[in-house]
């Protein structure tokens, strides 16, 4: 078991344990060796004894390994073991997840022009990785971080796969099905276009603070995701303009290839529409404008 104040490979002192999660253990940790603080993700021992979960663990870590080049994507530093267990060695973000921020706004909504701005960045940063052959597979709230600047890091590539890759899931549909593509959940393979599928989505959660689809049990929502046409964010929030609709509405398509052809294009429609500050103006309601109320 690792206690504070263990030194893993005489390196990285623990100071704290940040998550416990489903896979693993995540730590804050001093780099000796660096001098900075890090986050040290150790697998669980009770998943140990499942050889799929291991090959699953060191997969992440290579994929990580190749994302090391954009400051849209939390750096991985290294691998190692410790008691018999992988870990591997990221930057330590300090901040939020989209999803807190989301969770304490008014309205659980980002105003029209944040919105625009997180996505600018998040698109950036999912177009370098799949410049470099990866999928995330998992874009969702919770997996991006806001820090202090208002930049945006992208986390957590644990079933993130190489482009051509089989994609080997066990039973079930991986990712979170509030933001999965209909042709995933149909049991296709991924590929560059659900993500962008996954991005119109979490665009979607800003614009309105809402998700598109909601059902008791995740086969409803899955459904709902194949057969219901998307609606579109002003529906939900009539200050959206019919410009950011057009967007998500086009990063949503049923088809994925009437969706936008890499997140480089998505990236630059959003920043075409904030070039107009009437995308941005608050709409006041008839009683707001017949009595002059701001």
């Amino acid at each position: 078991m690792i206690e504070i104040g263990d030194k893993i490979d005489d390196r990285y002192r623990i100071t704290s344990r940040i998550a416990h999660g489903g896979m693993a253990d995540v730590y804050e940790a001093y780099d000796l060796a660096m001098r900075r603080i890090t986050a040290l993700k150790v697998m669980r021992e009770d998943m140990m004894g499942d050889p799929k979960n291991i090959e699953r663990f060191n997969h992440e870590c290579d994929i990580a390994a190749q994302l090391n080049r954009s400051k849209y994507v939390v750096e991985f530093y290294g691998s190692g073991m410790v008691d018999g267990r992988p870990y591997m060695a990221n930057e330590y973000v300090e901040g939020r997840t989209l999803r807190d921020k989301l969770n304490i706004v008014s309205g659980h909504n980002l105003p029209a022009s944040e919105a625009c701005e997180v996505m600018i960045q998040l698109a950036s940063g999912i177009a370098y990785v799949h410049s470099r052959g990866v999928i995330h597979r998992d874009i969702k709230p919770d997996n991006l971080f806001l820090l202090s600047d208002n930049s945006v890091k992208i986390t957590d590539f644990g079933i993130a796969s190489r482009i051509g890759e089989k994609q080997h899931d066990g039973d079930g549909v991986a990712g979170t099905v509030y933001y999965c593509a209909p042709e995933v959940l149909m049991g296709q393979e991924a590929s560059v276009a659900s993500d962008i599928y996954s991005l119109g989505v979490v665009f979607y959660e800003m614009l309105t603070g809402t998700i598109p689809f909601d059902e008791p049990s995740a086969e409803e929502i899955a459904v709902d995701h194949i057969k219901k046409k998307f609606p579109e964010p002003s529906k939900r929030l009539s200050s959206i303009t019919p410009a950011l609709d057009r967007i998500v509405i086009k990063a949503c398509r049923k088809r994925p290839e009437e969706r936008y052809t890499s997140a480089l294009m998505m990236r630059d429609a959003i920043a075409n529409v904030m070039k107009d500050p009437a995308n941005f103006k608050e709409k006041k309601s008839w009683i707001a404008r017949l009595f002059g109320f701001k």
